[in-house]
């Protein structure tokens, strides 16, 4: 396995049936031919994935988008026009072209047109769309950089294609539609709900049901989580302040001052409390305390709007 900067020799690889994975805004992506069942069936295996869990399928423009869907919606459209390329995701009606591997037995396709410079490249040296769910083994951290794929996936794969750090460093918004094309929020990412309704007011968070089918990634209980124990606070400086355990912490500060002890270690987010650059650093910290070799991760609940939105829901899922 190597990690490299030359797109002909992963889209070659790609063209073989093998995965590689490849940079996207948003976190690096396991890539493979969207159309081909057995590099479909290795995405899936090495990332050790549950097969009741769907992928996305990528694309370089809309002509690529025709063949896997049945409809547009006038709203899909909207948002598509609004956000590709981008970190966003659409729920639409599957084609007979997308198997039902793909979408885990959901009529739906989840599909996104990355903004990724080097992604776009390497969907266009390839005849074909690409699925590329987060490069790492279900349930851990995404990775953000072509380093947090080879700790996460080591010779599991043979080429890391290196677009350097993810500009974005959260997963993409998926967005589906109900009977009456009013957009829902199936998965909080790097686009925010305040976002999606500047566009089309009466965008919503979906509700999801307790039991049924999934049709989006990204909605498992346990996700995102690193291999330290990951706990959640209301008040970081409290906590830390009343701990009186001899575990060595790691600590998440949003801009916190004067954190440091004997037996912490500290990762900022963002010292300007800027949730763009703390959402940038959110995975770049879990590994890097993983690394350290603390006993217990600590961070603070965000202010539950916009992008603390979605980090908190990170956060709830990494933590469970």
């Amino acid at each position: 396995m190597k990690i490299s900067k030359d797109i002909a020799e992963a889209a070659q690889l790609l063209k073989e049936g093998k995965v590689v994975a490849m940079p996207t805004e948003t976190v690096y992506g396991l890539a493979a031919n969207a159309l081909d069942p057995s590099a479909i069936s290795e995405v899936f295996a090495v990332k050790e994935r549950p097969a009741t869990n769907p992928l996305i399928v990528h694309i370089h423009s809309l002509d690529q988008l025709a063949p896997l869907v049945v409809e547009r919606s006038p709203n899909a459209q909207k948002l598509a026009e609004q956000f590709w390329p981008g970190p966003l995701t659409l729920l639409l009606k599957k084609s007979d072209r997308v198997s039902d591997q793909v979408t885990a037995n959901s009529p739906y396709v989840a599909v996104r047109m990355p903004k990724h410079p080097v992604a776009l490249e390497l969907l266009k040296a390839v005849s074909f769309p690409l699925v590329a769910p987060s490069a790492n083994r279900y349930t851990t951290v995404s990775p953000t950089t072509a380093e947090h794929v080879l700790q996460n996936l080591g010779e599991r794969i043979p080429l890391i294609l290196d677009g350097g750090p993810c500009e974005k460093g959260l997963e993409s918004t998926v967005v589906g539609f109900d009977s009456e094309d009013r957009p829902l929020v199936y998965r909080l990412g790097a686009i925010t709900l305040e976002s999606l309704q500047s566009v089309i007011q009466e965008s919503a968070l979906f509700e999801a049901p307790p039991s049924g089918p999934t049709h989006s990634p990204g909605s498992a209980k346990k996700h995102y989580a690193p291999s330290t124990p990951l706990k959640v606070v209301e008040d970081l400086k409290a906590f830390l302040t009343h701990y009186s355990g001899s575990e060595k912490i790691g600590v998440l500060s949003f801009g916190h001052e004067n954190l440091t002890t004997r037996q912490t270690t500290v990762v900022e987010l963002s010292q300007t409390r800027d949730l763009e650059e703390a959402s940038r650093n959110l995975y770049r910290g879990l590994y890097a305390l993983d690394e350290a070799k603390v006993d217990l991760i600590v961070v603070e609940w965000f202010e539950n709007k916009g992008l603390g939105r979605t980090l908190n829901d990170k956060l709830k899922r990494a933590s469970f």
